[in-house]
Formats: C-alpha cells, structure tokens, sequence
C-alpha cells in the first residue's frame, strides 16, 4: 500500500535524522539546498512565501472548518468522520509525535514565527493531507488524475517555501510531504467501504423520483 510505504519512508528517515539530530547523514545536502534559499527574500518570491505560510498555519484552519461545515449540510457523516479523524490522526499526532522525538534543531534564522522541531515540516504534511482529503471527498473519479498532478505542485510549493523561509531543511519538508500524504492514504484504505456506502447511498436517494420520496 503507497500510504504505509510512505508512513514507513518518514519514520525511516526520522530514525536516521534522530542518530544525530545535530549533523544528519544528508546534512551537506540540506545545507547545499539552504544555500540555494539565500535570497533577496523580497519581491514575489516573498509574496508567495507569506500567502503558503499564512495557509499552512492556523489562518489556514479555515479550509478544513469550510470543507467541515459543508459535509455536515450534506449529512455526510462518514465523509466527516473520516475529515476528522485524518486530521487529528495525521495532520496533528503523527506529526507532533515524531516532531518531539526526532526533536531536530531548525535552520539559524527562520524568517518567520516557528514552534518546536524541525522534522517532520508541519505546513508541508498539512498541506499534503488537504490534497488527500479533497481528492477522495470532492474530485471525480475521472478528473482524479488532474488533480493529484495539481496537488503534487501544491505541495512541492509548499515544501520551496518552508525552505525558502529558512523555516525547514530540505528532509524536512520532504518527511512532511511522505508524513501527510501517507496518513491521509491509510486512513483511506480504511474507511473505503464506508464512504463507498455513502456514495451508493446518496446517489440511490438522489435518483428517487420526488414521489417516490414522500
């Protein structure tokens, strides 16, 4: 299953990272890339940068409300159920828990407000989490393809960003991306049968004619 091998991926490398959370064995090329990041961090760069941090902080807890807030007046309650319990699982525990025991020191000088822990990036699994999400709630089956290509460049501006924001190394961001994205696919695997009953459900309901209805 793609999820657990990404779940997996992101635990393997925070295993490496927690050996020696100080000089990683892939700390040249975090630096290297960091290097790259070096600026002018002004201009539409930076533009870009502040709307994707402003997203994936807790402005951005508007989205998920939003996409709540429409299921609820769909009465699809296991969609919901299945919302909640990727973001609480994925998008919060699994990436806090691994933030606090891999426990990697961030970049000198972020250019924004950090909390605690480096590895794995939070905006970036939030970010690949949505992507999930809204693919298996809200996109066809047909125009699913599109979409995960979109999602992919979503989330790979978001991971530039994190790193152009000198917020994250490069495995950061990368670990986020696998943390996020593979949670929200497990917990797929897991509720499928239930959402596909839901589908089945509302479409038989839909079908009925209005007199078949009262």
């Amino acid at each position: 299953m793609l999820g657990l091998l990404f779940i997996l991926t992101a635990v393997a490398v925070g295993i490496v990272v927690r050996a020696d959370p100080d000089r990683p064995a892939f700390q040249s090329l975090d630096e290297r890339w960091l290097g790259w990041m070096g600026g002018p961090h002004d201009g539409l760069y930076a533009a870009a940068a502040e709307v994707l941090n402003w997203f994936g902080g807790p402005p951005g807890v508007v989205v998920p409300v939003a996409l709540l807030i429409v299921l609820i007046t769909r009465k699809r309650w296991w969609s919901l159920l299945y919302l909640l319990t990727t973001y609480g699982v994925g998008g919060i525990a699994f990436v806090q828990v691994l933030k606090h025991w891999v426990d990697r020191p961030r970049p000198e000088n972020p250019l924004v407000r950090v909390d605690h822990g480096s590895f794995p990036s939070g905006h970036v699994a939030g970010a690949a989490l949505l992507v999930v999400l809204v693919g298996v709630l809200f996109v066809p089956v047909v125009r699913r393809r599109m979409w995960w290509l979109g999602g992919v460049l979503f989330t790979v501006a978001m991971m530039w960003s994190r790193t152009w924001l000198h917020a994250h190394w490069l495995v950061d961001t990368a670990a986020g991306a696998l943390a996020g994205a593979g949670a929200a696919l497990v917990l797929w695997w897991a509720f499928a049968p239930l959402l596909a009953r839901e589908r089945g459900s509302g479409a038989s309901e839909r079908g009925r004619s209005p007199a078949n209805r009262t």
